[in-house]
């Protein structure tokens, strides 16, 4: 089973090194990585060619923001199996991906998705949030419930019977295709009960009070156009990061 790993990037000198090695690192060997960049000015390209391999597949150009690049990566991809490795993320071990690929020798799963650590953007192995998502069930949808995104892989059919993400979304194309993913595609998920990855703080949703106010109208959105309800949806969706910022005793950060 191949393995695409699909990275959408745009200045960001700082981290993309770290997430490129975290990539090449894995033991599962079965990998592409296409890196979308958006057309960095700041040393990114630069860092992006001279970690490339030979599994490594680069494109520089200017997109319409981070869905956009992310489909386009998407497109280019040729694996059984695609995911998503944001940037400013890693993966929390090396043998997360060979899991993955365990996962899916299920010909019935068409999902695999786990937990996420929130990381420090000076230092990953400071946890700042952990959100561990648990078994899918639909009810919960009904609940603000989503799997985290950086953590979810597709197989490659998912995408062509039901799309890619909506680029009218700036901040929630994700949590809108996967409730169309789940509620309208009613795709199988299997759940790896284990982190996967590590996700420094700071992202675009929550950078400033405006990006939050748009993140829950896009949601609200989102909920609306993919009938899972209403506005109490997406305060059960909002209330529910809080349990994520109390770390459960058993948990020693990676």
């Amino acid at each position: 089973m191949k393995i695409s790993i699909v990275t959408a990037v745009y200045n960001r000198q700082g981290t993309i090194g770290e997430a490129i090695r975290s990539v090449q690192a894995q033991n599962y060997r079965n990998v592409e990585h296409l890196i979308q960049d958006g057309g960095s000015t700041d040393g990114t390209l630069e860092i992006v060619e001279s970690l490339a391999n030979s599994l490594t597949y680069v494109v520089s150009v200017r997109d319409a923001g981070i869905y956009d690049a992310l489909n386009r990566g998407i497109a280019r991809a040729s694996g059984d199996v695609i995911g998503v490795m944001h940037s400013d993320d890693l993966f929390a071990s090396d043998n997360i991906l060979g899991k993955v690929a365990l996962a899916f020798e299920d010909n019935k799963i068409d999902g695999v998705y786990g937990d996420l650590q929130y990381v420090s953007a000076s230092d990953p192995n400071q946890l700042i949030r952990y959100w561990r998502s648990g078994p899918y069930e639909p009810r919960l949808l009904g609940r603000g419930w989503m799997p985290p995104h950086p953590t979810l892989y597709l197989r490659r059919s998912v995408f062509e019977r039901l799309g890619c993400y909506d680029t009218s979304y700036q901040i929630a194309a994700d949590y809108d295709a996967i409730l169309r993913w789940l509620n309208f595609g009613k795709i199988s998920l299997c759940y790896i009960p284990e982190v996967m990855v590590k996700m420094r703080v700071g992202g675009e949703s929550n950078r400033s009070i405006g990006r939050v106010i748009r993140k829950s109208l896009e949601d609200y959105s989102a909920i609306r156009r993919n009938g899972v309800g209403g506005l109490g949806v997406l305060i059960q969706k909002n209330t529910s990061k809080l349990k994520q910022f109390i770390v459960p005793h058993d948990i020693i950060p990676q």
